[in-house]
C-alpha cells in the first residue's frame, strides 16, 4: 500500500507539471494569435502557469482538510526557490541582479513574506502556531496585496516599454495585425486538457502525500515543507539551472521573486478565501527561515548587484541545514 501511494505521488506530480506546461503553452499561443502583447502574456499567463502546481495542490489540500500541507507547500516552495534554486544557479554561474530588482522587486517580496508572517502569528503564544488561522479576511488582504503587485508590475512594464509616437507625429498610421483564429480550437483543447490534468494530478498527489504522512506518523507540515514543496518547485529548479549553464542565469532571480510573491499573495489568498486554514504544525522557525532566505538573497544582491558562486553555496548549505532540522523533528 505504501509503494502504491508513493506511485500516486509520482503520477500526480507528473500530471500536475505536464498539465501546467500544456495549459501555459496553449494559453500563450492563444494570446499571441489574438495579438495580445508579449509583456501581458509574461506577466499574466506564464506567471500564473508556473504557479499553477502550487495553487492546485494547496487548494486541494485545504479542501481535503489538510491545511498544513497547503501552508507548508507555499512556505516550503519559497524557501526552496530562494535557497536552492538561486543557490544552484549561482553555483553554476554568478547571477547579475538589476538595480531596480534590488531596490524595488526584492523588497516587495520581503514585504509579502512579512505580511504572511503577521497573518500566521497574529495570536502567537509560543514557538508553535497551533490554532492560528488564515481566515477569509486574511485571504482578501493577501489578494489586495496581489492586485497592488500586478498594478505595480504593469506600471513598471509600461515605463520600460514606452511606445514610440514618431509615426503618429508624422501622420503615419500603422496597420494593426489581424487576429489569427486558425489554431483557436487546438489551443483551447490544450488549455482544457492541461487544466484537467492539474485538477486530477493535484487530487492524486495530495491523496498520496497525506497517506504517507499518516502511515509513518510524519506531520503534514513537514510533508508540505519538503516533499510537496520540492515536488511543485522542481520545474523552476531545472529551468533556472539550465539557464545558468547557458549563461542566462539572471532570469533566476526574477523567476524566484515573481514565484514567491505569487505563492504568498495569490495562492494562499485564493485558498484562504475558498477554505480558511487553521495552522497546526507550521512553527515560527519555518516562517523565520522563509524571511531569512529572502533577506539573505537581498543582502548578497545589494552588495555588488550579483550573487557569486561562494554566496550560492552559502544559500545551498543554509537550505541543507534547514532540511536537516526538519529531519531531526521526525
Amino acid at each position: 500500500m505504501t509503494l502504491f501511494n508513493i506511485g500516486l505521488i509520482v503520477v500526480g506530480l507528473i500530471l500536475v507539471i505536464w498539465g501546467a506546461d500544456r495549459m501555459t503553452d496553449g494559453a500563450s499561443k492563444l494570446a499571441r494569435d489574438m495579438r495580445v502583447p508579449e509583456i501581458v502574456i509574461g506577466l499574466t499567463i506564464v506567471a500564473a502557469g508556473t504557479s499553477a502546481p502550487e495553487l492546485f495542490v494547496s487548494l486541494m489540500s485545504a479542501l481535503k482538510g489538510t491545511p498544513d500541507l497547503a501552508v507548508g507547500n507555499v512556505i516550503g516552495s519559497n524557501i526552496f526557490n530562494t535557497l536552492l534554486i538561486v543557490g544552484c544557479s549561482a553555483a553554476v554561474a554568478p547571477i547579475a541582479v538589476a538595480p531596480n530588482t534590488v531596490k524595488k522587486d526584492i523588497p516587495f517580496a520581503i514585504g509579502a513574506s512579512l505580511l504572511l508572517f503577521m497573518l500566521c502569528a497574529d495570536d502567537m503564544g509560543s514557538v508553535h502556531l497551533w490554532g492560528n488561522e488564515i481566515s477569509r479576511s486574511d485571504g482578501i488582504i493577501l489578494l489586495i496585496g496581489f492586485v497592488a503587485f500586478m498594478v505595480y508590475t504593469f506600471q513598471m512594464a509600461a515605463k520600460d516599454g514606452k511606445l514610440d509616437f514618431l509615426d503618429e507625429e508624422l501622420g503615419v498610421e500603422r496597420e494593426k495585425p489581424k487576429k489569427d483564429y486558425t489554431h483557436l480550437w487546438r489551443n483551447l483543447f490544450w488549455i482544457g486538457l492541461g487544466l484537467g490534468c492539474l485538477i486530477v494530478g493535484s487530487h492524486i498527489f495530495v491523496n498520496g502525500a497525506t497517506y504517507i504522512a499518516y502511515r509513518f506518523g510524519i506531520r503534514q507540515s513537514v510533508v508540505g515543507l519538503t516533499i510537496v514543496a520540492g515536488g511543485t518547485s522542481l520545474p523552476e529548479l531545472a529551468t533556472s539551472v539550465v539557464a545558468a549553464y547557458k549563461g542566462r542565469s539572471a532570469m533566476a532571480i526574477g523567476n524566484v521573486i515573481g514565484s514567491n510573491v505569487f505563492n504568498i499573495l495569490l495562492i494562499l489568498g485564493i485558498t484562504a478565501v475558498v477554505h480558511p486554514m487553521r495552522i497546526m504544525g507550521i512553527t515560527i522557525v519555518d516562517l523565520m527561515m522563509m524571511l531569512i532566505s529572502i533577506g539573505l538573497m537581498w543582502i548578497f544582491a545589494i552588495t555588488k548587484y550579483y550573487v557569486s558562486r561562494r554566496e550560492g553555496w552559502v544559500l545551498i548549505l543554509t537550505f541543507m541545514g534547514y532540511m536537516g532540522w526538519l529531519l531531526y523533528l521526525l
